[in-house]
């Protein structure tokens, strides 16, 4: 097995400062990371720092309403907490409630890995309050983030949901593809979920064919990356065109063509696996990025 580089920038959500925790100590005696959801929106502190989580004692010294509250773990041995507040909670004095894709832009990357993980876990800890067999309130199953049934034993784990990337290159050209929900001139790459019992490489083959009509080959694994939109692992590759005139779908595709490093559109948040990749086929192409 190739040993884990923590060091690779394609995946920096994996770093050795952050340890994952279940249990929260059994006594709050200094200060934590507060990661306050009110829906898919985070609560942010308005300072020099833009993009700052809160950090203190207890998240009540806000004096917002909880509805429930998960342990992540440490970073750097600060411990770290996430909170649901109720929708029509209101942001206190010198704080922001902050979409995800508005915090993206606003945090490192670190920092938005960990509201990616604590999002997620909120979700999931909100759609999971009951049994989806036999209706019975679910309690927390003691040592893993998971829910029991207590009644019929069924169990219940955070989704994720795998989902492909790949940036496809023709020569000294790139692949890249507009969706109709994109801020005007973004541009990406093709992108979509596995579907059940399909491997990533057929699901990169899928859905270049569907999206864009073209056909691909050399397909090699890239890297990963959490995403929580709405709760992706999305898996990057890279692929060489084979053949096919591109032919966008006019669904999830409205506009795409090859472009050379001379002539690139918007491009995706530098955070992002799409935007790493771009950079990795800059980088190849003798561009310094």
């Amino acid at each position: 097995m190739t040993p884990v580089d923590r060091e690779n920038p394609i995946c920096p959500e994996f770093f050795p400062e952050f340890i994952i925790g279940i249990e929260p100590p059994v006594d709050r005696t200094e200060k934590a990371l507060w990661f306050i959801f009110r829906g898919r929106e985070v609560l942010l502190k308005l300072n020099k720092n833009p993009g700052a989580i809160p950090k203190m004692l207890d998240f009540g010294e806000l004096g917002l309403p909880g509805t429930r509250e998960q342990y992540l773990g440490t970073l750097e041995g600060t411990h770290c907490y996430s909170v649901e507040l109720p929708e029509d909670a209101q942001a206190p004095e010198g704080m922001k409630f902050a979409d995800l894709r508005q915090a993206y832009t606003e945090m490192s990357e670190k920092c938005f890995a960990l509201v990616n993980k604590a999002v997620q876990i909120m979700e999931w800890d909100r759609t999971n309050q009951y049994c989806s067999r036999c209706g019975a309130k679910t309690a927390q199953k003691p040592g893993e983030r998971g829910k029991e049934c207590p009644d019929c034993g069924e169990l219940f784990y955070p989704r994720i949901s795998p989902a492909v990337i790949v940036l496809i290159r023709k020569g000294h050209e790139v692949l890249m593809a507009r969706s109709p929900n994109f801020m005007p001139g973004l541009y990406g790459l093709i992108a979509g979920f596995v579907e059940p019992g399909e491997s990533a490489e057929a699901a990169v083959v899928r859905e270049t064919r569907e999206e864009v009509g073209i056909e691909v080959k050399n397909i090699n694994y890239f890297g990963t990356q959490a995403w929580p939109f709405p709760n992706s692992l999305m898996i990057g590759f890279t692929a060489e065109y084979d053949s096919g005139d591109i032919q966008p779908d006019g669904f999830e595709i409205e506009d795409a063509g090859w472009f050379s490093v001379e002539n690139l559109p918007g491009l995706p948040g530098k955070i992002s696996i799409a935007r790493k990749l771009i950079d990795h086929f800059l980088k190849e192409e003798g561009l310094e990025v």
